[in-house]
């Protein structure tokens, strides 16, 4: 299991051949890779900047993944998180799951996604032509990471 919180940028297809390389287990592997959008509530964007506390945040992603592999069959899972600012169509987050089946990858990176984006410690600034402001928390992530308090 590997978390990557880091400033720099990073090949997707490098990264998942890497995760997946030599265990011929592997029979799935789901990705998701989220991007910094232009627009976002109907405002401009000129740029994203993501804080964190160091440390704290990496041991938080740790947590996350590690629920994940007990809730689910899963080989191996990664994530690399980009702090710092960051640009319209510039990558943010990548999650990736090995297992032997698609069912299992699939659930354990929608799970990973959505707890990340409620239970991990980072803080977010958009910069638009009306000014840098942070972004509140939407209801929409909340509700995605509530309906797995029962499941798995």
């Amino acid at each position: 299991m590997t978390v990557r919180v880091q400033e720099a940028d990073f090949d997707v297809g490098v990264v998942l051949t890497a995760l997946r390389a030599g265990d011929a287990r592997v029979g799935a592997l789901a990705s998701f890779l989220g991007l910094v959008r232009d627009l976002n509530d109907g405002a401009s964007v000129s740029e994203m900047t993501l804080e964190h506390y160091p440390g704290m945040t990496e041991k938080a992603l740790e947590a996350i993944v590690a629920e994940a592999k007990e809730r689910w069959d899963i080989y191996d899972a990664l994530v690399i998180h980009r702090v710092g600012p960051l640009k319209p169509c510039d990558q943010i987050v990548l999650v990736a799951v090995t297992s032997a089946h698609r069912g299992e990858a699939f659930v354990a990176c929608e799970f990973i996604m959505d707890y990340l984006k409620t239970k991990a410690p980072f803080w977010k600034r958009e910069a638009t032509p009306a000014g840098a402001h942070w972004v509140d928390a939407r209801d929409s992530d909340d509700s995605a990471a509530a309906r797995w308090q029962n499941q798995g």
